[in-house]
């Protein structure tokens, strides 16, 4: 992942933007909040940029995922399903998931916003 390329991109289309690497020494998604949890608790909107994100649940929190650029592998419980430029998947609260691509652009939007207490990681 060319982390910095990726950076600046998202900079220059999202100015003053909290932009989140998952990884601060080996990112694999690199994240910006366009809509932040922040300003609303009834939405948020990120900008991913996707290698491979960890597998997690929400409890409360709908995912929909719609590809901007590329083709990403969203692994939805136990099946992959293939996505391109265009497409949406939503995932429903308390399902496990997590994504491949290769610097794959999605929107994300959850509903209620996304939180850090309802980000649960799956080891």
């Amino acid at each position: 992942m060319n982390t910095k390329k990726i950076i600046q991109k998202l900079q220059q289309k999202y100015p003053n933007k909290t932009i989140i690497k998952n990884d601060e020494i080996n990112p694999t998604e690199i994240l910006c909040e366009v809509d932040p949890p922040s300003e609303h608790s009834e939405y948020s909107i990120a900008i991913s940029v996707i290698d491979k994100s960890k597998p997690h649940k929400h409890n409360i929190t709908t995912e929909t995922y719609k590809i901007i650029n590329g083709t990403l592998s969203l692994h939805v419980g136990e099946k992959a399903i293939m996505m391109n430029t265009g497409d949406k998947y939503v995932v429903s609260p308390g399902t496990i998931h997590w994504a491949e691509g290769k610097e794959t652009w999605i929107e994300c939007q959850a509903t209620p916003a996304w939180t850090l207490k309802d980000h649960i990681l799956i080891q």
